[in-house]
């Protein structure tokens, strides 16, 4: 059995481990651990670089055959965070995903040594965990229960590549294209109801860079 550790931002992207990633990993012997940044009770959110480092640290030294990964939206991260603002805004998702990703390890590895960090693999979401659910728009709508929003999902997800590339400004964010048409959206119930109706392989043929995140876990060996 191999363990990874995913430190998630908020109480949806724990919850979206829990009832999506958990089981199927388990098949392929693979233990999803998710848990929210910072310190037990912690409702997630504010992800600072320095708390990252924190929860990094005790989960891969305190077990030195486990791994660990994160599962965070990059719309979230504060402009401090390392590779938030290395790259234009209009910059290609991948290259600002793999800017971030590479930054981060690099400002990690300054503090735990390579050897500690062989076992962590970085994942930041493109650009918000809602842009997910955009990959099959009537099954979010449906499970959101709002089956009269489904054209008005389908039109934003036409607009861009992929469910990844709906963009992160304040007006335009997945999370707030929603509550321009659901006024009391519910991010952790709505969100992971939706999640579950869409469900994970469609997710993972529609979203490039989320699906690369979940091949690197399935090829980790025991340490």
């Amino acid at each position: 059995m191999i363990t990874v550790h995913v430190i998630c931002e908020g109480q949806t992207e724990e919850a979206f481990v829990k009832d999506l990633l958990v089981e199927p990993f388990a098949h392929k012997g693979i233990y999803l651990r998710p848990s929210l940044i910072g310190k037990p009770g912690h409702k997630g959110g504010n992800f600072k670089f320095e708390r990252l480092l924190v929860d990094v640290r005790n989960r891969l030294t305190a077990d030195k055959n486990c791994y660990c990964t994160t599962f965070f939206d990059f719309y979230g991260l504060p402009q401090s965070f390392p590779g938030k603002n290395a790259l234009a805004a209009n910059a290609a998702i991948t290259d600002k995903a793999t800017t971030l990703q590479n930054e981060l390890i690099a400002k990690l590895t300054e503090a735990l040594g390579t050897d500690v960090m062989r076992r962590f693999i970085p994942f930041v979401q493109m650009y918000e965990f809602e842009g997910l659910l955009f990959s099959d728009p009537e099954k979010m709508a449906l499970g959101m229960d709002k089956p009269d929003l489904v054209a008005e999902f389908q039109a934003i997800a036409d607009k861009f590549a992929s469910p990844e590339h709906i963009n992160n400004s304040p007006q335009t964010a997945p999370s707030k294209r929603i509550i321009k048409l659901i006024h009391n959206y519910e991010k952790p119930l709505m969100g992971t109801l939706a999640a579950l109706d869409v469900g994970l392989e469609v997710m993972r043929g529609k979203c490039e860079l989320f699906n690369a995140w979940l091949q690197q876990i399935e090829a980790l060996e025991i340490v």
